[in-house]
């Protein structure tokens, strides 16, 4: 019996649903991550940096120290420098504000004359109409603010109190992940063994997050020296917390180079009139932001993340989008991550290829395997018999 055309279009047909559905799904997922930033957010960061401290506890496991003990032990060391850094900023910071005061006159100098300007827009705008309009009652209309950076920077953790119980949930977390490393292991092999080699996908997770770590702590804390160096032979006020600040923010993809110059230059125009230290501190940012970008990264982390740079670009402005400002903190691990993701799994080569810096030629069983599984959801019209 000759075979319908129903037939012949149910394997298509079933596949394009396949498709709609994993489409659905994707949707929801995105959602999900916009609008439960801050859960995201605490699981992401538990996550990373459990992957990060894992070596330290597995060194002290060597050495017959309980995983729980050296494990509670790095989190509350990790607690302790976390706030001695954040006080040491907020010093630093307090002592910059109150000297700003002080400089009360250098900043009444360059605000007068846009106060003159403004002030002759005013007078020129009100000599126009000679008669002023009749008035009448119009309805008021609330126009919503539109978002400042401050809430932009907020916006993945959801308010202040929001960035505050990450800070407090995300220890906890990272214990448990650390002390229940072997089962996470085992229900990750139950869970997706079938699908991906999970031990190799967990190498290059663990491999990408600490060469990244490690090489933007080795290049940001080198840029920060080599500022703090130099705005101190410049005697700037609050050099120390202006430098690091700068060197770490010079690490930011593309928009670093901007604040890190925002930081230094916005002190230094309080302080100084001639233009000569204003030159030597945005080429010595400039310079440290070209080396870094172009020679120093691709060679420390660029090994380790493989991504290129339009990646990188869509990225951020991706992560960015969904998380705010932790969002452009993070997308480029997150990036490097999907990116693992594709290489793991044979029929998402060509993401991976999208999204790496040199693309690699999809292998002959990566072909068969997909030509195979499109022949399984859309079988050939040749292989049809008359029965």
């Amino acid at each position: 019996m000759m075979p319908t055309s129903r037939d012949q279009l149910t394997p298509r047909l079933l596949s394009r649903i396949i498709w709609l559905l994993w489409a659905i799904i994707g949707v929801l997922f995105l959602a999900f991550c916009f609008y439960a930033s801050s859960l995201c957010l605490t699981f992401v960061l538990s996550a990373f940096l459990s992957i990060l401290v894992d070596p330290v506890i597995t060194f002290l496991e060597g050495w017959r120290v309980p995983r729980s003990v050296s494990s509670l032990f790095l989190i509350i060391a990790g607690m302790a420098l976390f706030v001695l850094a954040a006080n040491f900023g907020y010093n630093g910071a307090t002592n910059l504000v109150e000297t700003i005061p002080q400089y009360s006159q250098r900043i009444r100098h360059f605000v007068s004359p846009l106060e003159k300007e403004i002030n002759k827009v005013q007078q020129t705008a009100g000599s126009l109409s000679s008669e002023p309009p009749p008035t009448r009652k119009v309805p008021e209309v609330t126009l919503r603010q539109p978002p400042t950076w401050p809430s932009f920077v907020l916006r993945g953790v959801g308010s202040v109190w929001g960035a505050l119980i990450i800070i407090a949930v995300v220890p906890f977390l990272m214990y448990f992940n650390l002390i229940r490393k072997e089962q996470m292991h085992h229900r990750l092999i139950s869970l997706l063994g079938g699908v991906i080699d999970v031990p190799q996908f967990i190498r290059a997770v663990s491999r990408m997050v600490r060469g990244f770590t490690v090489g933007n702590l080795v290049v940001g804390s080198g840029m920060a020296v080599v500022t703090v160096v130099v705005l101190l032979a410049l005697r700037v006020e609050g050099a120390i917390i202006l430098g690091v600040a700068s060197g770490f923010l010079n690490l930011i993809p593309f928009i670093g180079v901007l604040l890190a110059l925002i930081v230094t230059m916005g002190a230094a125009l309080l302080q100084f009139d001639t233009l000569g230290p204003f030159a030597i501190i945005f080429s010595v940012i400039v310079c440290l932001h070209v080396i870094s970008a172009n020679f120093i990264i691709p060679k420390v982390i660029g090994s380790r993340v493989n991504i290129g740079p339009v990646a990188a670009m869509l990225g951020i402005l991706f992560w960015g989008w969904l998380w705010g400002g932790m969002g452009i903190l993070l997308a480029v691990p997150l990036t490097a991550f999907v990116k693992i993701v594709a290489d793991c799994h044979p029929s998402l080569a060509q993401i991976s290829n999208l999204l790496s810096e040199s693309p690699k030629p999809i292998s002959h069983w990566k072909r068969v395997a997909q030509k195979v599984e499109a022949e399984q959801l859309v079988p050939s019209t040749n292989n049809l018999q008359i029965k």
